[in-house]
Parts: structure tokens; C-alpha cells; sequence
């Protein structure tokens, strides 16, 4: 599942008129970076959410099958947050394990890691019920969201401690008890699950964007300009759009 429902308020004015997922950067938008690496990578299902402005992101991806994929919308009237937003795609979305990436990042991550992991989920219900991707913690945002521990193993202290990449898998059942249409972010629920030994996680050390403002768009755009397909730098993100 592709989110891309948020209006990207930090991106203003651009996205007055324009969704945050369909700004371009290297010649091509945003979530068509998402959808050509997720193809490649095996995930040929997608559902993508939107709200602000979606009638234009489904104009432009329409049943997906330009990037070998097939596209299932999920049409919310506002934006229902992360948790929200899955839980209004749940039907969509089936009751296997499935990977929930954000539109508006932009990172050189190899989403064909994460299979054998769908895999393990899939086969034993013991495999820990999400599985979350993290990076180094960036400078304006130093003490990290969560710590990483050698087992592979997800805590709300300790250290290290790493950011939520925005990129993780989750066994849909989590998201049964959620009234579809609420509001709800995801950090309460991986703050229960994390508490009861439930997730788990993988530190990616590569490139990794978060493009939250016009200048950090452009930034980026000026080195795929440069260096086609780097993601070098990380972005500017606050924790509160976890």
C-alpha cells in the first residue's frame, strides 16, 4: 500500500494545486519512483489511498498496468492519518502480510529485502506482527523514534536509537479493531505492539530522502539532475508525522 493521502501543508504552494506524490523530481513524480522500484521488486498488487487533490493522482496512474502493476484506489474524503488510512483500505488490501510505503520518500532501499520476510510472517505466526525499516538518525531529529536491538528486536528505550524510514510490513489483522473513517496514526500501535515484544526492524544505511519543503524537493531533483537515481542526503522530517 502506497500512502498518499497527506496535502503536504510544508510543501505549499506547490501542492496548492498539485498532490504531494505527483511532484517531480528527476523527470518523474514522486510515487512513479515508488511504484517502478516496487514492480521490480515483485509487488505487482498495489493500493494506493488518497485524499487532497486525488482525483489527479488517479488520472495520471490509472489501473497501474504503464509500470507492469495493477493499482486498487482507496478514496478518503480527508486524510485519515497512516493507521486510519490503511484501516479504510483494509478491504483492499487482504489478509496477507503487506508492505505500507510513504509517497513522499524518496530512498535507494531495496523493497525485494522485505520478501523473505513477508514470507516468514506468512509461514509462523511467532514472526513478530510488523516489521519496521529505519535509518540513522538525522540532525534535527537526533534522539531517534525507536531503539534497534542486535536481535533484530524493536524498543521504546535503549539505544541506539533510529528513525522510521517510512517503509514497513504489517499483518492486516492489526488493523481490524479500527472503525473505518477514524482518524488514527500509527504510533500507538506500534508503540503497543513494540511494548509487547511484537516488532521488529532493520537499520538501512543508504540513501534516504524525506522531502518536506519546495527547497528539499529541488535539492533532491538537482542531484538525480546530476547523478540519476542517488538518494544521498537525508531530509528534513518531523516526528510527529510518524
Amino acid at each position: 500500500m502506497i500512502l498518499a493521502a497527506g496535502r503536504g501543508e510544508r510543501m505549499r504552494p506547490l501542492t496548492d494545486r498539485t498532490p504531494k506524490p505527483l511532484l517531480a523530481v528527476g523527470g518523474k513524480p514522486l510515487i512513479v519512483w515508488h511504484i517502478e522500484k516496487l514492480a521490480s521488486a515483485g509487488f505487482d498488487e498495489l493500493v494506493i489511498n488518497h485524499a487532497w487533490l486525488g482525483a489527479q493522482i488517479e488520472a495520471y496512474l490509472g489501473d497501474g498496468r504503464a509500470w507492469g502493476v495493477t493499482i486498487a484506489w482507496s478514496r478518503e474524503e480527508s486524510a485519515l492519518e497512516t493507521a486510519g488510512g490503511i484501516a479504510f483500505a483494509r478491504a483492499l488490501i487482504g489478509d496477507e502480510p503487506f508492505l505500507s510505503v510513504s509517497a513522499d520518500i524518496f530512498s535507494d532501499y531495496d523493497y525485494g529485502r522485505l520478501v523473505p520476510r513477508i514470507k516468514a510472517m506468512v509461514a509462523d505466526p511467532a514472526v513478530p506482527d510488523a516489521h519496521l525499516v529505519m535509518v540513522p538518525n538525522p540532525p534535527f531529529h537526533p534522539g531517534g523514534d525507536f531503539s534497534l536491538g542486535t536481535d533484530g528486536r524493536l524498543a521504546l528505550e535503549g539505544s541506539p536509537k533510529y528513525n522510521y524510514a517510512g517503509f514497513s510490513l504489517h499483518r492486516p489483522a492489526l488493523f481490524d479493531h479500527i472503525v473505518p473513517g477514524s482518524k488514527l496514526a500509527m504510533r500507538p500501535i506500534w508503540n503497543a505492539l513494540i511494548a509487547q515484544g511484537r516488532a521488529s526492524g532493520e537499520l538501512h544505511t543508504g540513501g534516504w530522502d524525506n522531502i518536506g519543503t519546495p527547497a528539499q524537493l529541488a535539492e533532491l531533483d538537482r542531484r538525480l539532475t546530476v547523478t540519476p537515481g542517488s538518494a544521498d542526503c537525508v531530509a528534513d522530517r518531523t516526528p510527529d508525522e510518524l
